[in-house]
């Protein structure tokens, strides 16, 4: 198969696609190998080989030299066979060269699919291993169409994809618009080396603090710990290992320049910087700002923390549709459950009620119930001997006085506020505009 130009054209395409000339040149042989074995019989031992000097790729069929022959498809007599190979004998192996100018359309077009699959392969596996190390890194991108709701994201030397699950919500691209975003995972795939990427991932968030903050890159700063509702609010836990450096202030940086570059690169997610300790009770008050937290009630066992805040820090501790308070879980580990100062006043009145059924115990051994962790009526009905009895001046009998009294106050309690909704929900009834067969 003599192409003039095909010595140009390899290295062209080598040069093109960046792939090694000899994968190029590979495909090529194994391309006309298997057109001729569809041409001659695919039982046919037939090999391919480019020759450099005249740019061709020339095909050899093996056949045993013979002294006689037996089977004409597979066999060559020695006379013959030495017009090829002086030195050719009887038991040997001789390639015999195929003429290729009689390849028709349909075997060029075979050939060229396998050296179009071949390539395809090759560039699979240049970017796979050019991608492989960078999973975890932030790219930039241009986005180039949109698949199934799904960006395709031109990164240069390879497309990537931006799941809709990886997406933020609210935010909208168009073909041509400059992206950045985070390498979630690089698969090789048959289909192609696919390179995921992420906007949505909490990675993506600490990645861009890395970038933004030297002292975070440098190691001064770590940030322990992150949460993250993409589009909406995110938390980031910050610790230094310099006693000298800040690690709220060198995130936030000067006139907060620092986190107002991440800000902006996620489109207005708003972001809270809270310091980290490993005090638990600290580290949960501090992870539930801007709320003002006034009291913490621990119980290590559950990793569970009843926190008490003012009546007019509820709205902000919880925060809407319980996004700050959902978020301050996530970030600590740790399970919380928001009570107002107003609410633990009349909760402890609820308990001094239920202990008053010992003579002699009120106020001060409801606080100790709240101090060890029962925060609801509930709880107090169910309490074990072992805590009650640990109350000054309560024994068995009157452990079992109060988880009855305070069965019976649950009961109470429950139903008034049963009676409040139904007529709260009849008064809502009352004054609801009529409609116009009602008027009639």
């Amino acid at each position: 198969m003599n192409i003039a130009p095909l010595k140009r054209e390899i290295e062209q395409l080598a040069k093109d696609k960046g792939i090694d000339r000899d994968t190029i040149i590979g495909a090529l042989e194994e391309a006309m190998r298997q057109a001729a074995r569809k041409k001659f019989g695919q039982e046919k031992e037939i090999e391919a080989r480019f020759n450099h000097e005249n740019s061709e790729i020339e095909l050899f069929e093996f056949r045993e030299v013979v002294e006689r022959i037996t089977d004409p498809a597979n066999q060559i007599r020695l006379d013959r066979a030495r017009e090829f190979d002086p030195d050719a004998e009887v038991g040997d192996e001789i390639g015999v060269k195929l003429d290729t100018a009689d390849f028709g359309r349909i075997l060029a077009q075979a050939a060229k699919q396998v050296i179009i699959q071949r390539v395809r392969d090759a560039e699979r596996d240049i970017v796979y291993e050019e991608y492989k190390d960078r999973k975890g890194e932030v790219v930039n991108g241009i986005v180039r169409r949109f698949e199934k709701g799904a960006l395709i994201v031109d990164l240069g030397r390879a497309e990537a994809v931006l799941p809709v699950k990886e997406q933020v919500p609210r935010e909208n691209y168009r073909p041509g618009d400059r992206i950045r975003a985070y390498v979630l995972d690089v698969n090789n795939h048959t289909k192609g080396a696919q390179i995921v990427l992420s906007r949505a991932s909490i990675h993506f968030l600490t990645k861009l603090f890395a970038q933004e903050v030297p002292e975070i890159y440098e190691g001064i700063v770590s940030i322990e710990s992150a949460a993250r509702e993409p589009g909406g609010r995110s938390k980031i836990a910050v610790a230094s290992r310099d006693g000298d450096v800040d690690p709220v202030g060198a995130c936030v940086g000067m006139k907060g320049s620092r986190v107002q570059s991440v800000v902006q690169e996620l489109r207005g997610e708003r972001i809270d910087i809270v310091p980290w300790s490993p005090d638990s009770a600290r580290y949960v008050c501090s992870a539930l700002s801007p709320a003002q937290v006034s009291k913490v009630i621990i119980d290590e066992a559950q990793k569970s923390m009843d926190v008490i805040v003012p009546d007019d820090q509820l709205s902000l501790a919880i925060g809407r549709k319980g996004q700050n308070v959902r978020l301050a879980v996530q970030l600590t580990g740790w399970k919380i459950d928001i009570k107002s100062e107003s609410k633990m006043r009349e909760l402890a009145r609820w308990f001094a009620d239920a202990v008053s059924v010992v003579p002699g115990r009120g106020e001060a051994e409801a606080d100790m119930l709240l101090q060890s962790g029962v925060t609801s009526l509930e709880d107090l009905a169910r309490c074990h001997d072992d805590l009650l009895t640990s109350l000054p001046g309560v024994d068995v009998a009157g452990a079992a006085a109060i988880r009855r009294r305070a069965a019976e106050l649950e009961a109470e309690r429950a139903a008034a506020e049963a009676q409040a909704a139904a007529e709260a929900a009849a008064a809502e009834a009352s004054v609801a505009p009529r409609s116009d067969a009602e008027r009639s």
